[in-house]
């Protein structure tokens, strides 16, 4: 993902850049082709490479805060699409949504009622001890992305390289310290037979479980909070157990309807109510799209939260709507018919040779979706929020275009254009770069230099992630790499955006071009420059 970490690091470049070509006016020659040249070797004793250290360290930190403006003046927008893949939108005959956080957006009501609704089943039908229910929702606690250690009943975050973060290991609601945590895994690398599966489950001998939907935070946190209980009361129990019983608590809450009837009771409560949903419904029907839902949410539920966001009439605006269709399974089971839904909600026996615009339809499977439609191929769009039950088949085995929809990309690009993020995350870049090329004085006083701006550093990484989350950090990154959430939804979305709504701001013919960031072997080529065009701008968003 293209952020403000991105001005930042090719600020920290300039900077460093700048004091490379210091040094090199001083007299020094270039380096030998095939030889990264050091910023500096400034000869001496050693008193005199540490007074030389700290010298080129107040130099990079003058010419940061002198970078920063220029940076504050190229804002992200927060409203902005992002693509992985190039996509014209001129292609796409046939758009198709999810519901749930596509579609509709829920308040933050919504995760605390299945939070405690799940605790409660744990207590009622589970057995668990009454105390739990002194615990109550934090909607701080967990992101997105977080693996689970089934039979460590640890949550932790991993990168894109299967690497642990150290400092976001979590046993119930205590950091593991990194020691322990390096202990447990023999290093921070977690193999890849460990992982979970394609669809982020823990299953066929994988102790690992990926949590990737909005409805699993209160999941995270329920499981973190139990296992906390019985670390502070010393009761001895099966992780295993733990973690299938909080599963299949959750899962009551949504297959017993606990949610959906409170939801439909109170409304205006749990759903966020935005008139910008109807607004890119009507403007693609206005240019002649085809539009379809698929969701895993029943029949009257999908119909009164689509009659409070888009109006009565919403089923006007789509050819084919498909309820409780089981994804991912809808996309892979080839043996499951639709059947059509009356008014009343009655499911009907009628063999389906057509699907028709105004009827609704449940289960089915996509294979005879495409037989009945038609739809094939590149000239679908399809968006979602869960990136394997929505995205993953549809692009590896159909050939559909995807668009992710991920509400956290709007909160945390806010954060990336604060003053405080930008300053911070240019400052440690410089300071990396600082690191890199000074590496080469290896006396005695220089090391100590150096182990203290790698404490710096460190105390900045630790910095960095709690402007996002305090115990996890960003959703799309660790202290260096893309988080293994980040990885899947490169691969699995040819564009994202945190709604929606962000397809008013575009044209039905706008062509999404991926942005071209320098490979690593292209770096010494691109390093001493930084582009003002790397993603949408706010002012030109503010322009238009």
């Amino acid at each position: 993902m293209v952020t403000a970490a991105v001005a930042a690091r090719g600020a920290g470049a300039r900077a460093v850049a700048a004091l490379r070509g210091g040094c090199r006016r001083a007299g020094r020659g270039r380096p030998r082709a095939g030889f990264a040249r050091p910023l500096c070797t400034a000869p001496g004793t050693a008193p005199d490479s540490k007074r030389y250290l700290w010298e080129r360290y107040q130099e990079a930190k003058r010419r940061t805060d002198d970078l920063v403006p220029s940076i504050m003046n190229n804002l992200l927008n927060p409203d902005a699409i992002f693509s992985n893949n190039e996509m014209s939108l001129s292609d796409i005959e046939i758009y198709g949504f999810d519901y749930d956080y596509t579609l509709v957006f829920y308040s933050k009501h919504l995760h605390t009622l299945i939070f405690n609704a799940a605790r409660d089943l744990l207590i009622n039908e589970h057995r668990y001890p009454a105390e739990i229910r002194k615990y109550e929702y934090d909607s701080n606690f967990a992101i997105r992305g977080l693996h689970y250690d089934v039979q460590r009943a640890v949550l932790m975050k991993i990168d894109a390289f299967h690497y642990i973060q150290l400092g976001t290991v979590y046993r119930g609601l205590s950091v593991v310290p990194d020691e322990e945590v390096i202990e447990m895994y023999e290093g921070s690398h977690v193999p890849l037979e460990q992982m979970s599966d394609f669809y982020g489950k823990s299953s066929h001998g994988n102790t690992m479980k990926q949590f990737m939907d909005i409805f699993s935070l209160p999941e995270m946190t329920l499981l973190s909070c139990v296992n906390e209980y019985f670390l502070k009361n010393n009761i001895d129990y099966e992780p295993v157990h733990l973690y299938k019983d909080v599963k299949d608590s959750i899962r009551d809450v949504h297959t017993k309807g606990i949610m959906y009837r409170a939801i439909e009771a109170d409304i205006e409560k749990y759903i966020c109510y935005a008139e910008q949903t109807r607004a890119v419904l009507a403007k693609l029907a206005d240019h002649g799209k085809k539009m379809f839902l698929i969701t895993n949410s029943p029949s009257s539920f999908v119909d009164k939260g689509m009659r409070y966001i888009v109006g009565k009439d919403w089923r006007d605006l789509f050819d084919v709507v498909i309820v409780q269709a089981e994804k991912p399974n809808f996309f892979n089971d080839k043996r499951r018919p639709f059947r059509k839904v009356n008014e009343k909600g009655v499911l009907l026996w009628d063999k389906i040779h057509k699907l028709q615009k105004g009827q609704i339809y449940k289960q089915g499977n996509l294979y005879e979706f495409l037989k009945l439609t038609g739809w094939r191929g590149s000239k679908v769009l399809y968006f979602g929020d869960h990136i394997y039950s929505d995205l993953a088949d549809l692009t590896l085995k159909h050939g559909w275009r995807t668009g992710a929809i991920i509400p956290e990309l709007r909160s945390e690009l806010k954060i990336m254009n604060t003053e405080q993020y930008i300053q911070t995350m240019t400052w440690l870049q410089t300071l990396t770069g600082l690191l890199e090329q000074m590496q080469v004085h290896r006396d005695e006083e220089s090391q100590l230099v150096l182990q203290e701006w790698k404490k710096e550093r460190k105390e900045m990484r630790e910095m960095n992630k709690s402007f996002f989350n305090a115990q996890f950090g960003s959703l799309f990154r660790t202290d260096q790499n893309p988080t293994y959430f980040l990885r899947r939804l490169s691969r699995f979305a040819d564009i994202y955006m945190a709604s929606l709504s962000c397809l008013l701001s575009y044209d039905v013919s706008h062509t999404f071009y991926p942005r071209r960031t320098p490979l690593q072997h292209e770096l010494p080529a691109w390093s001493d420059r930084t582009s003002t065009f790397t993603a949408p701008l706010l002012q030109e968003a503010q322009a238009k």
